[in-house]
């Protein structure tokens, strides 16, 4: 039966395919745990207020990558290298989505400008991310090794999404509502093509791995493509949208302790 829960049953099922999933997860959340780390540390003045929850998301972030990576450990597998085609943030960096990794290396204190453009590309990608993990959530509801990861994953990217969407509020009452619309536009139109692509190159790896027939493949793909086009005649509407979350002040204080060692949590 092709079904998302039969697909991601062969994926965790499948040693090498599991390997390859983790470790593109893994790679995404570190990178943005760097990300957002440089961001905290560069928050101007004007702003100051951002800087702990920007540290917090980042801080989540790096749990997440090291929740993958126990998920990994757990099973005996290495990491491998996440191939160009498949690294999203990467292929988002160089598409200019977001801040520059050359303006984060520098010690020169962000912009108002520079926080909107980076809180509006978070707005996109975590909206992403909310999806998907909401998704894994059911298909991996079954599965002991993996469910508690992943529902603490999850948790934490609803958390990162209304954070995005209460401070674009704030800042777009500011004055800066232009500026967010614009920004958070180019960001979705350019995001749901990258996914698209992302997408197509991870299920074709997939393919490889668990011998997928051609049909099976083709479906699969057509699949992924259907989706970018009716994210492109109107659904990317969802990721530019704002609106004052259930969950406000998502990202203050700070964050939870970690479970330590079993069900695939951080251990380190």
């Amino acid at each position: 039966m092709l079904s998302g829960r039969a697909i991601f049953d062969e994926i965790f099922g499948n040693d090498q395919a599991f390997r390859l999933f983790c470790s593109i997860a893994a790679s995404g959340e570190a990178q943005g745990g760097w990300e957002n780390g440089r961001i905290a540390a560069l928050v101007p003045g004007s702003l100051q207020d951002l800087a702990p929850k920007i540290t917090r998301h980042g801080a989540d972030e790096d749990k997440h990558g090291r929740l993958f990576m126990a998920l990994l450990r757990k099973r005996n597998l290495d990491p491998v290298a996440v191939p160009t085609p498949m690294d999203y943030t990467m292929r988002l960096e160089n598409a200019g989505i977001g801040l520059a990794h050359s303006r984060l290396r520098d010690s020169q204190e962000l912009t108002e400008t520079d926080i909107i453009t980076y809180l509006a590309h978070s707005r996109v990608t975590e909206q992403r991310a909310s999806e998907q993990m909401q998704a894994l959530r059911k298909y991996a509801d079954d599965r002991q090794d993996i469910s508690r990861a992943v529902r603490m994953i999850s948790n934490d990217e609803d958390n990162h999404l209304a954070y995005c969407h209460e401070e674009l509020l704030r800042l777009a009452a500011a004055g800066h509502a232009m500026f967010i619309q614009r920004t958070l536009r180019a960001a979705a139109l350019t995001e749901i093509a990258i996914h698209r692509d992302v997408s197509s190159a991870v299920v074709a790896r997939m393919a490889a791995i668990l011998g997928w027939s051609r049909p099976k493949l083709a479906v699969l793909l057509a699949g992924i493509q259907a989706v970018y086009l009716y994210e492109r005649l109107g659904g990317w509407r969802r990721m530019v949208s704002l609106r004052t979350p259930t969950r406000l002040n998502a990202l203050g204080g700070p964050a939870p302790a970690q479970p330590v060692g079993a069900a695939g949590t951080a251990d380190g």
